[in-house]
């Protein structure tokens, strides 16, 4: 679904470039416009397939007062 959001948003703002007479907001050669493309593809396949760990120090961080939640502290 992000996908085709982008690629809705990029053919929008290419054809109101076009109609504005605005030069567009891409590289103006074919290497360019595949460097764009390529780091796209690699950004999002990274992010769908690489595991995200669970974060397991979550205890132990800081809330909004800086304090931790009891673990480590005196009583």
């Amino acid at each position: 679904m992000k996908a085709f959001l982008g690629v809705l948003v990029a053919f929008s703002i290419g054809v109101v470039c076009r109609l504005a007479a605005l030069p567009l907001p891409a590289p103006p050669v074919i290497v360019g416009a595949l460097l764009v493309v390529t780091m796209t593809t690699g950004y999002i396949l990274i992010d769908r397939f690489c595991a995200h760990r669970e974060c397991k120090t979550r205890a132990m961080c800081g809330g909004p007062t800086g304090h931790s939640s009891g673990v480590g502290e005196k009583q």
